[in-house]
């Protein structure tokens, strides 16, 4: 799913992660140099680098923060790890501030300083890890196109009840799914050969979001592990998703198309 916070389609988290990771481990590399060389310029150097990646952590914090409340598919595995992700990074700031601080003291003793950066960079890696996992793997911050179909639509509806106007006839291409939040709900808007249907955004097996799945002869799957549903009945297709997906009907008239709401 496409980051909201991105510039020109680039999510921003990614590219600011990448300073705190450099500056962070440069910290410990420095300090350990210091420690071998006895050289206060060392020090001095891992001083200004521990500041400059605790304050480009925080930044990259923002639009990270931004991406898990509104792209990570809610009740998702997703979710549960970038909330481990995000603690696990909390606690490494929190580490590599202390250690700054200690180090401000002076009468700290140093191999106590050191001991905190190299907790904080094995946090850092495993944060790390677990970022790579969100993007790679459960594809958070991508930004989906639909070969032959146009590009993937998102749209926030509030206030609406009964026959909801969800669409135009023409909007989406055969193949195209949309996005529709509406009610706390996420709901996917989608044309086959048959017309168009409308289903939860939410695999039954992982909760992955369907919406940034592939669709095509009237059957969608899951990007995370495969899942197949058919968009019309929510019958499952292939697994390894066991349960069926919520189905809800729509009508199409001249112009427009409806989501029907109970």
């Amino acid at each position: 799913m496409k980051s909201k916070a991105n510039f020109k389609g680039h999510p921003l988290h990614p590219i600011l992660v990448s300073f705190p990771i450099a500056f962070l481990i440069g910290t410990l590399i420095f300090d350990v140099l210091g420690l071998v060389y006895d050289r206060n310029n060392f020090y001095t150097t891992a001083m200004y680098l521990e500041i400059a990646g605790i304050g480009f952590a925080l930044l990259a914090a923002v639009p990270g923060i931004i991406d898990y409340i509104f792209v990570i598919p809610p009740k998702s595995s997703a979710k549960k790890r970038g909330a481990t992700h995000g603690l696990i990074n909390i606690t490494m700031v929190i580490i590599f501030s202390v250690a700054l601080l200690l180090r401000q003291k002076g009468d700290a003793s140093f191999m106590i300083i050191i001991g905190l950066e190299i907790a904080g960079v094995i946090l850092l890696s495993i944060a790390g890890w677990l970022g790579g996992t969100l993007v790679f793997r459960n594809q958070i911050g991508v930004d989906i196109r639909y070969a032959h179909a146009g590009k993937w639509k998102e749209e926030y509806i509030n206030n609406a009840d009964g026959e909801i106007d969800v669409a135009s006839i023409d909007e989406l291409k055969v193949n195209q799914m949309k996005l529709i939040h509406i009610k706390g709900k996420r709901i996917v808007v989608c044309r086959t050969e048959k017309g168009y249907a409308a289903f939860d955004d939410h695999c039954t097996h992982r909760g992955g979001s369907l919406a940034g799945g592939a669709m095509i002869c009237g059957t969608v799957q899951c990007p995370w592990h495969g899942s197949q549903f058919d968009v019309h009945s929510g019958t499952v297709v292939a697994g390894p998703a066991n349960k069926n997906i919520s189905v809800y009907p729509v009508k199409e008239t001249d112009k427009l198309v409806y989501l029907i709401l109970s």
